[in-house]
Formats: structure tokens, C-alpha cells, sequence
């Protein structure tokens, strides 16, 4: 089951490179976009941290069938996160693509500076450049607030399953100590972090993927077994 990032959609390069290879390999595969992404209803601004993990634990209770190896890139390394935390008899396993949990916290509103923060207080939404989209991304200020409650990097993680962690260590979005981060304080007994010395944040070139979806196969073989 493939948690895409922040206004990605299941569309994109990891979400289908992953069905092909789930497909070649006689695996069952789910891909969903989160309220207000992609072919989904919803207004992206009124969408939170605690809404898409709803979405991702929604899709495990009503369309998934068994325990599931959950892959999540950035964002969704987040939501993968709390998915499992939400319902650890249906997860097998996690594969973190650049995981990000916290960046709305760590990665937004710790690097804005106090106008940008006052801006977004009184405003309640403001737009910042991308790297990803033509158009600004409108950030809003309850995205902040909400994301808030489901902080994970300050405190053990009590997640148990097999977890792999892969991250390029020239990502520019996401440190890659982030990783790290989430192997010191998760409670699982097998956790490994990959880190890609010419990786960005994507990961999607074709060497990346293969390896990241080696970890996959590794996963689901294991939970077949």
C-alpha cells in the first residue's frame, strides 16, 4: 500500500513504478490519493495531518485485505507512521521513502521567520515557492496547529514491524538525520536505514527505485512466509 507525499498524488513516478512491480510479482498493491489530492474530493487547505492519516487507516479498513507492507515518501513516511501506530495487527512491515514526520513542525513553521509566522496567524494561509509545482504552495495555518498532535520525533515510537528507511543524503527538503532519528526512537527490533550518497529527495531515479523496492519484496516475502 503506496502513502504518496505532500500534494502528490497517485499518479506519480513511485506510486505506478511500484503497482508494475507489485503486478510483475502476482502482489496485490494499493495507491489512493488523500482528501484534496488528486482525483479525490475535498479542499486541500482544509485537509490536516490527522485527516490523511484517517484517509490511510480508511483505505486499510476498506479496501486492503490482510496485513499490509506500508510505503511512504515523505509525507507519507509519516502517515505510514501513524497508520501503523493506529492499527499495528494490519501492518507487516514499513518501507520510508525521505520520510518527513514532523515537517510541518521541524520543517515549515521552526524555519519561518516571525513575519512569515505573524503573516500566517492573521492570515490563516500563505503561499510559498516549490520546487515540485509551477504554483506556490498555500500552506495553512491549521495544518500547523493540527499537525501539532501527531508529532512523533520527541518521544519512542512504539512501532514493533520490520522498517527500512531509505533517504538520499542530498535531499534537499528532508535531512536525511531524519532517518536516523526515527531508528533511535522507534521500539522495533529490525529496523535498517539506506542512505544514498547522490540521492535527492525523490529518489526516483531507476537505481533507487530498484533498490528501494528490493525492500519491499524483502518485507512482503516475509510476511508471506
Amino acid at each position: 500500500m503506496f502513502l504518496g507525499g505532500f500534494r502528490s498524488d497517485m499518479t506519480g513516478t513511485k506510486a505506478t513504478a511500484l503497482e508494475a512491480t507489485c503486478r510483475a510479482a502476482g502482489r496485490a498493491y494499493v495507491r489512493f490519493d488523500y482528501s484534496g489530492h488528486g482525483d479525490s474530493s475535498g479542499d486541500f487547505l482544509d485537509g490536516t495531518i490527522g485527516s490523511w492519516r484517517d484517509d490511510a487507516v480508511a483505505v486499510l479498513d476498506e479496501v486492503a485485505r490482510g496485513r499490509q507492507v506500508l510505503v511512504g515518501s515523505s509525507m507519507g513516511g509519516w502517515i505510514m507512521l501513524l497508520a501503523a501506530l493506529a492499527r499495528p495487527e494490519r501492518v507487516a512491515g514499513l518501507v520510508g521513502i525521505a520520510a518527513a514526520p514532523d515537517f510541518t513542525e521541524d520543517l515549515m513553521w521552526n524555519r519561518y521567520g516571525e513575519d512569515m509566522r505573524e503573516e500566517l496567524k492573521e492570515k490563516g494561509v500563505i503561499h510559498v515557492p516549490s520546487d515540485y509545482d509551477d504554483e506556490d504552495y498555500p500552506i495553512a495555518y491549521r495544518l500547523i496547529e493540527e499537525g501539532r498532535r501527531h508529532l512523533l520525533l520527541r518521544r519512542p515510537i512504539t512501532i514493533h514491524c520490520p522498517i527500512r528507511l531509505w533517504h538520499g543524503k542530498r535531499d534537499p527538503d528532508v535531512p536525511w538525520m531524519t532517518a536516523s532519528r526515527i531508528a533511535e526512537i522507534v521500539l522495533s527490533g529490525d529496523v535498517r536505514v539506506f542512505l544514498v550518497p547522490d540521492g535527492d529527495h525523490r529518489l526516483a531515479r531507476e537505481q533507487d527505485l530498484a533498490r528501494i523496492w528490493a525492500s519491499v519484496d524483502e518485507l512482503c516475502a516475509a510476511a508471506e512466509s
